[in-house]
């Protein structure tokens, strides 16, 4: 028995979902660099907005193609990625069986996401070594933005090799943390120097976040620097808002009618 590959790489993918995304990808660059912006892109192809600026800031279609080309993503099954290639190669096969075992280690997905996990591995494709699989954004996003002193080792370890390639994640890692210590530390009277910093390293990714800072920057510098919040009034709206919603229908005209007729 073969031991199993792993999951194709997207830039392997020649599915449907897969051309329509390396051409929309390539039209939405197209339309970028003729001077068009976000708004009328969207218009032209007829897509949402939030949907153009992800084509966007993907450097390239594959940055796009997350998924392994059957439309699941198998997070859920990596941390059991080994035990099932040791099993596929101890010549267990069946996916129902596999999913059984896998729940006596804590599981809690599908046979159906095992069945598609291993789907690839029936090909009897040469065997390719597993890797561990790269953290996604949105966690690299969370070493960003966590306090240092409250990362693990190997999330650290992660955040250093980051910046470490790109200078560009250097300098946002630098201004993200002097931003984080200017709103703990209430240092408002810091935001103008700060912005000015972020303006001369020219980092796309902070600049439509300068963008609405300036649109009330004399508000934004008091929230920097008052020792006041607006945080008990959001949180009695949110409950008005929720009792609302509890109530809406409870107590309109017919419902009061028919307990007036029931009573009589």
């Amino acid at each position: 028995m073969q031991a199993p590959s792993s999951p194709r790489s997207p830039a392997d993918r020649d599915d449907r979902i897969a051309v329509r995304t390396r051409e929309r990808h390539a039209v939405v660059h197209a339309l970028l660099k003729q001077g068009h912006g976000v708004r009328e892109i969207a218009r032209r192809l007829n897509l949402g907005r939030n949907t153009v600026r992800r084509f966007a800031r993907a450097g390239s279609p594959e940055d796009l193609l997350v998924h392994i080309g059957i439309g699941q993503r198998p997070k859920a099954l990596d941390a059991y990625d080994d035990y099932l290639r040791q099993r596929w190669a101890q010549g267990c096969t069946n996916a129902e069986l596999l999913c059984r075992e896998l729940r006596n280690l804590g599981y809690r997905g599908s046979s159906t996401a095992v069945r598609q996990y291993v789907r690839p591995w029936r090909a009897g494709l040469p065997p390719t070594p597993a890797s561990p699989r790269p953290p996604t954004v949105r966690q690299a996003t969370g070493r960003f933005l966590r306090n240092p002193a409250h990362l693990e080792p190997g999330e650290q370890q992660h955040l250093d090799t980051l910046t470490a390639l790109c200078p560009e994640l250097a300098a946002l890692r630098v201004h993200v943390r002097e931003f984080a210590e200017m709103m703990t530390n209430r240092r408002g009277r810091d935001l103008e120097a700060w912005i000015n910093a972020v303006l001369r390293d020219d980092l796309p990714d902070l600049r439509s976040f300068i963008t609405g800072v300036r649109r009330d920057q004399d508000a934004v510098t008091a929230g920097l620097t008052l020792p006041y919040s607006s945080g008990p009034v959001e949180g009695h709206v949110n409950r008005t808002e929720m009792l609302k919603r509890q109530m809406y229908g409870r107590a309109n005209p017919d419902l009061l009618r028919k307990r007036l007729l029931l009573a009589d």
